[in-house]
């Protein structure tokens, strides 16, 4: 009777070995790991952390920041960088604001013009990048020089008041008390995830970036898939403007994305995003945004000086870049 039911057994308990081996290899599960130990430990630490008004702020904040982390990522994607997704963030604040206030355009249309600014901007990028074989790095610097200087000079360092109370209605509102930002962000989360994981040319995108000359050889269009990545980083950027500039209420040139970048880097490589291209996943993508700003709202809660919330980032960042080394020559090493 024993020697009968033991195979069974066995038989039965191998599938579930099985899927909990595949769970636990998952790339992201650290990562979503973290943000629930750190959520769990910040709760207890702070009551009000875990509060509605806190966590809807956080919110608001997650999806500013997830919109240029996608954004980034999608570049990365390819093997790039986008170093101007923070400041160019910055200036489609301005922008905004001026054409809707200064040349008395409707809500609609200062969006659209501001788009189609950016995605101008993104289409340079990929240009460049991939027809003159500049390096990323350079193009995109240059971008983030420019568009401080052109923030500053379209404002000469006043605020810009007085815009459409539109902006104020999408970026303070809420949906069944879930900010409608964070809806937005959700929507965008989802239409990355399927352009990656379910049509031909997200496959495309990770063959691009992770082996640029095979690509080719497979008849892969490897510059159109690294043009249309900077286009969306941009454009991303841009949307994410929107947004800060209805939660502000004015169009501030002071200190709005500056930095922005470095989280955006950080998100993507703390949720598995390598560097060097054609591997990640958008469930990483988010998982990194939601614990970079539970540690950001979190020093904020327990009152923490804001002087070492750059330093604790910046961390984090060191710590992710090396994880995304070491799991590059583990794979090397394997192949």
């Amino acid at each position: 009777m024993t020697t009968q039911t033991a195979p069974a057994r066995d038989g039965a308990a191998a599938p579930a070995r099985t899927r909990l081996r595949s769970l636990v290899e998952t790339p992201e599960v650290g990562v979503v790991a973290a943000c629930v130990a750190v959520f769990a430990a910040l709760a207890l630490a702070r009551s009000t952390f875990a509060g509605p008004v806190n966590l809807q702020g956080m919110g608001f904040d997650l999806a500013q920041y997830g919109l240029i982390a996608i954004g980034e990522s999608l570049v990365v994607l390819t093997g790039g960088i986008d170093l101007s997704v923070g400041a160019l963030l910055g200036t489609s604040v301005i922008l905004m604001s001026w054409f809707n206030v200064r040349a008395g355009l409707p809500a609609g249309l200062a969006i659209l013009a501001t788009l189609a600014i950016a995605g101008t901007v993104g289409l340079v990028h990929g240009l460049a990048v991939t027809r003159l074989r500049m390096p990323p790095f350079v193009v995109t610097l240059v971008t983030y020089t420019v568009a401080q200087g052109v923030t500053l000079a379209i404002t000469s360092g006043t605020s810009i008041v007085g815009i459409s109370p539109f902006f104020g209605d999408l970026g303070q509102s809420y949906l069944a008390q879930v900010p409608v930002p964070l809806v937005l962000f959700a929507i965008v989360t989802v239409l990355a995830w399927f352009f990656l994981e379910r049509t031909y040319a997200g496959r495309q995108v990770y063959a691009v970036g992770g082996n640029p000359e095979a690509a080719r050889l497979a008849g892969i269009r490897g510059d159109r898939r690294v043009v249309s990545m900077y286009v969306t980083s941009s454009l991303l950027s841009a949307f994410a403007g929107m947004l800060v500039l209805g939660r502000m209420g004015v169009g501030s040139a002071s200190g709005v994305g500056v930095g922005w970048e470095l989280s955006a880097i950080a998100a993507a490589v703390i949720g598995g995003v390598s560097l060097t291209g054609g591997q990640g996943r958008i469930l990483g993508i988010v998982a990194g945004t939601v614990l970079l700003e539970l540690i950001n709202n979190g020093l904020t809660t327990l009152q923490i000086n804001s002087n070492y919330t750059n330093i604790v980032l910046g961390a984090v960042l060191g710590l992710a870049i090396t994880a995304d080394r070491l799991r590059a020559r583990a794979t090397a090493g394997r192949s």
